[in-house]
């Protein structure tokens, strides 16, 4: 389309293109609701063949069953990405505060002498940008400037995105990324590729784009979660990411986090029938020998 459709016009281009409404009044409240390019332009391409015509009996609630389901997986996995930053941020205070102290730790020689000191310097400045910008709204942090002249470390991780607090892990030394890594029984190596790929996929559920199929040029050492793991093509998955992020959770709530997608799983399967569920669990990750 290379013009305005109002939502009605784009129910029947739909139609026009073979695909099954039954319920025309239903059809057009969700597309005025989450909008065409959001349910139909994010996820038809699972529905069409080769040459880009649909398949056979293609309906309207298959698409919108996938991008519900996706919908769904999204808010999965952002309530255990929030769970384990959580986690990543008490633990990264900690070891600040123990070995550098609450006031001044934020230094270029307490970070890894490895990494470019300009780099630093200037991931530096940008904490203390943000700390400028949150002085006055947040206020814990409001609180100690205005009562102490500083920002302890436990304080400051709360204002941090995940993005911000992966490249923080990153520049610490080593030895303090392994004093947190060794708390999931993880090297510091894996943690900073889960760390990233964690960032992406948050950033993936903040805007509500499409997950499912996310593939990430971030890779990850997954051998070190599975072994037997056939990464097919190379790149980092839904799958993959998910098995990692249960590394770094409690056994519970690590098979909550499995569970609760394998229901997703099993309420598409029911509502899909023109195409095959294991085309989408491919592009998951979940591989079928």
């Amino acid at each position: 389309m290379k013009q305005y459709k109002s939502p009605n016009e784009l129910v029947e281009y739909l139609i026009s293109k073979g695909v099954s409404v039954l319920n025309k009044e239903d059809a057009l409240g969700k597309i005025k609701k989450y909008s065409y390019y959001s349910v139909i332009n994010s996820y038809k391409d699972v529905f069409k063949t080769s040459d880009k015509n649909y398949k056979k009996n293609v309906s309207f609630d298959e698409i919108y069953a996938l991008y519900e389901f996706d919908k769904n997986i999204r808010s999965i996995f952002l309530k255990y990405i929030l769970e384990i930053e959580t986690i990543i941020k008490s633990l990264l205070a900690e070891v600040i505060s123990s070995k550098y102290g609450i006031k001044d730790y934020l230094m270029v020689n307490n970070f890894d002498d490895s990494v470019n000191s300009s780099v630093i310097q200037e991931s530096i400045d940008k904490i203390k940008e943000e700390i400028d910008k949150q002085n006055g709204k947040h206020e814990a942090l409001t609180h100690y400037i205005d009562k102490y002249d500083f920002v302890p470390p436990f304080v400051l991780t709360k204002i941090l995105t995940l993005g911000e607090l992966s490249r923080l892990y990153t520049m610490l030394k080593q030895s303090d990324r392994q004093m947190i890594s060794k708390e999931f029984k993880v090297s510091d190596k894996l943690l900073k590729q889960i760390m990233k790929n964690m960032t992406m996929v948050r950033n993936i559920c903040a805007h509500n784009d499409r997950l499912f199929s996310f593939h990430s040029k971030f890779l990850l050492t997954f051998k070190d979660i599975d072994k037997n793991y056939n990464n097919k093509d190379n790149s980092t998955n839904v799958y993959m990411i998910m098995k990692t992020m249960q590394v770094l959770l409690d056994v519970e709530k690590g098979l909550e986090f499995e569970k609760s997608i394998n229901i997703e799983i099993g309420k598409l399967k029911s509502k899909i029938k023109s195409v095959d569920i294991n085309i989408i669990l491919y592009l998951m990750g979940f591989y079928s020998e």
